[in-house]
């Protein structure tokens, strides 16, 4: 089975300042260690809502071959929420319907997830997810689109995901 690389990235200015833990990233790694039966190597960037920042995090994580790279904060309205920005500028191509499937999910529980830029593109032959801040929307988040990601991995040429069906059901076409 292979070994997945997995890049996360937290934009955050106060948790790359050390001003508090970032517990969303790693709310990010228990959940996939949870999906996956593939051993799993983490690369993790905890950086500033800087732009330049984020992005030069993405294409060092993308350039190291990470499979997936996902993110976590700095997708709402504010000012300084920059990651879909950053990411977009990354990526050969933008996948939209992620975004849209997670702010559907997020809507039945808090009526501000019409404010969510969540986001995901193809940089190389890594898909990156921006997923919003907080460990409980992360979760149903990824529950909601976590199905069609190790297919989409397989299209854009990365190592082959292999789902704990306990936990959560990969998809892929018959014959795949």
């Amino acid at each position: 089975m292979d070994r997945i690389k997995v890049g996360v990235v937290t934009a955050s200015d106060r948790a790359s300042a050390g001003i508090y833990e970032d517990i969303s990233g790693v709310a990010i790694m228990d959940t996939l260690k949870e999906y996956l039966q593939n051993e799993l190597e983490f690369f993790y960037r905890c950086v500033p809502d800087e732009q330049k920042e984020i992005e030069k995090a993405l294409k060092e994580l993308s350039d190291a071959e990470c499979d997936l790279i996902v993110t976590t904060g700095g997708t709402g309205p504010a000012p300084r929420d920059v990651t879909p920005e950053a990411t977009e500028a990354v990526c050969e191509k933008m996948l939209p319907g992620f975004g849209e499937l997670m702010r559907q999910v997020s809507l039945k529980y808090v009526p501000t997830a019409i404010l969510s830029r969540q986001s995901a593109g193809v940089c190389g032959k890594s898909l990156i997810i921006n997923l919003p801040g907080k460990p409980k929307s992360i979760r149903e988040c990824l529950d909601a689109v976590f199905p069609a990601v190790p297919y989409c991995i397989d299209l854009i040429g990365g190592r082959y995901m292999v789902t704990d069906e306990s936990v959560i059901k990969a998809f892929r076409p018959k014959g795949k």
